[in-house]
């Protein structure tokens, strides 16, 4: 028997617009993304990443969206465990995600998160202290 491995959704709107506003839209070949880490207040109910999945109607019809979000929820579960940081982020693809290769989809998003991770990484890092 294996251990499902347990990724935190993002789900209320109120976390989807503080990500927004609180974050830039950042780019990758097949998508957009935004991240924000959560606030103290907030970091106690989860205590990994939080992802999110935006696959509006301009994408195409209930079949196709669902089709994406199913693709990408799969590619997101094998790589959340890269992000160690309690951060919210949200993924918004473009429609050629849908004729994407699994594989090619599976890499973006695993290369996303170590991006996440390593701009996470590089602002907790304290500056170097100057010797006199």
């Amino acid at each position: 028997m294996t251990v499902k491995a347990s990724i935190f959704r993002l789900r209320k709107h109120a976390d989807y617009q503080r990500v927004y506003t609180s974050s830039r839209k950042q780019f990758s070949k097949q998508m957009a993304f935004f991240y924000s880490l959560r606030p103290e207040d907030r970091r106690s109910d989860t205590p990994g990443p939080r992802i999110g999945l935006t696959v509006g109607k301009v994408l195409g019809k209930a079949v196709e969206r669902n089709r994406i979000k199913r693709r990408m929820r799969e590619c997101v579960r094998r790589h959340a465990a890269a992000i160690t940081f309690p951060v919210d982020v949200i993924l918004h693809p473009r429609r050629s995600v849908l004729l994407l290769d699994p594989g090619k989809l599976d890499s973006e998003i695993a290369q996303i998160f170590r991006t996440i991770q390593a701009a996470l990484l590089k602002a907790a890092k304290p500056a170097p202290v100057a010797a006199p």
